[in-house]
């Protein structure tokens, strides 16, 4: 679906009792919403949508299902997060509320108000100052349908020359920008695991937590490896 003004309509027509919600249209899901809990509340996008006695109900479970993409990486203190549309406000909210430092790089300054209003750093390419970070997440759509980086080549080699980890929210791809972590031997990961783990929190919203954690976990990994 390409408008995302007809996200609730379509939602209804199709029968649906629940859908994910994925770019560009998260922030639209959130306005379609009759009634939006949670995290998703607190940073104005919705990921997970539920049919409940008529009524669209919104919440997020993208932020949940990063932290459990990268709990394998250790000691993050500072993290750095490409981008500045609905992925990225979760993530950003997300790492806040756990205690670490977080600055946003996005093209322009246009869209970084809401990041600013939070308290995290944020630049736009003209003005961005290298800092060292344990990670670094792209959550823009670069390297999805093209070779395109987040940001300028430069500053993207600086960038991941002082990383310690790196994560794409994009899955089932090598993007550029995880293929120039790779050539660098960083640890990265792709999205496959961030869509595995809000998948899992989608499906008890899905279900009304009538199955365990485990086995949506199970089916979800046999449906990835057809």
């Amino acid at each position: 679906m390409d408008d995302g003004t007809k996200l609730k309509e379509t939602f209804f027509a199709l029968g649906l009792s629940g859908a994910n919600v994925t770019v560009p249209h998260k922030e639209a899901a959130f306005a379609a919403c009759d009634e939006v809990r949670g995290f998703a509340k607190e940073i104005g996008v919705v990921n997970t949508l539920v049919n409940e006695n008529g009524k669209l109900i919104g919440y997020n479970t993208d932020a949940d299902g990063f932290m459990y993409a990268i709990s394998e990486f250790t000691n993050l203190q500072n993290i750095l997060i490409i981008g500045a549309g609905g992925t990225a406000k979760a993530l950003a909210a997300k790492f806040l509320q756990e205690g670490l430092s977080v600055t946003v790089l996005n093209r322009s300054e246009g869209r970084l108000e809401y990041f600013k209003s939070l308290g995290t750093k944020c630049f736009d390419w003209k003005n961005f100052k290298l800092e060292k970070y344990d990670l670094v997440v792209n959550t823009t759509s670069a390297g999805l349908k093209d070779e395109e980086l987040p940001a300028p080549q430069e500053m993207i080699e600086q960038i991941l020359e002082n990383s310690r980890y790196v994560a794409d929210a994009i899955y089932g791809k090598l993007t550029p920008f995880l293929q120039l972590a790779q050539q660098k031997g960083l640890h990265y990961k792709d999205g496959a695991d961030m869509l595995l783990g809000q998948g899992v929190l989608a499906n008890e919203y899905f279900t009304d937590f009538q199955l365990n954690k485990e086995d949506i976990k199970r089916a979800m990994q046999q449906s990835f490896a057809l």
